[in-house]
């Protein structure tokens, strides 16, 4: 990372940090929101894009993420600098579990490679006793059925935690979309979005 000219916002293939830009999938009850908000939070002297996660469970919300990122000029590497995150339980906030920054002992991880192969692993948190979520990739040529198309030459990842070691799932990735597919939920809209 050392080699990087860090940028707020940008794309890679599987990955676009471009303020407006939003994704919807849902299935199973579940439905998650991603949108590259117009906000930048610096950490560790690092600008970063915040991008929000909400989530809804049975149409009630039940966790909104402020996640940060940064991605690398040349490479288009994605870096993960950490989240702070809201559980809600009947509309109140009831925890934090899992926020973590990128300072005081705690590193960036690979979000999204900008060239990424096959069989390649990294950690995407590196917040020892809090977040160390790893990834490796599984497939670059995977064909992705969702309410919002079928995207061919997708991106498979296998995410793991050095922490909770029976955690596992598979998340797919469309080029020049991002994520179609995560556990149980689909994509049904991606595109940017007006301003709220």
């Amino acid at each position: 990372m050392s080699e990087c000219k860090l940028q707020t916002s940008g794309r890679n293939p599987y990955f676009i940090l471009e303020p407006s830009y939003q994704l919807v999938l849902e299935g199973n009850d579940i439905k998650l929101q991603l949108t590259v908000l117009d906000e930048t939070k610096t950490i560790d002297g690092v600008a970063t894009r915040v991008v929000e996660e909400r989530e809804w469970k049975k149409g009630e919300l039940a966790e909104i993420a402020k996640n940060y990122f940064a991605i690398c000029e040349p490479t288009k590497d994605v870096f993960y600098f950490g989240e702070d995150v809201d559980y809600y339980e009947k509309g109140k906030v009831t925890k934090h579990d899992g926020s973590w920054l990128a300072e005081k002992g705690n590193r960036a991880g690979l979000m999204m490679a900008g060239m990424p192969r096959v069989k390649m692993r990294y950690y995407q948190e590196i917040a020892p006793g809090t977040a160390m979520d790893r990834a490796e990739i599984v497939s670059l040529s995977e064909t992705c059925k969702t309410p919002a198309g079928t995207f061919s030459n997708c991106l498979k990842v296998k995410e793991t935690s050095a922490i909770e070691l029976a955690a596992k799932e598979y998340k797919y990735y469309a080029p020049g979309v991002g994520l179609v597919a995560d556990d149980t939920v689909r994509l049904v809209k991606h595109g940017s979005v007006n301003k709220q």
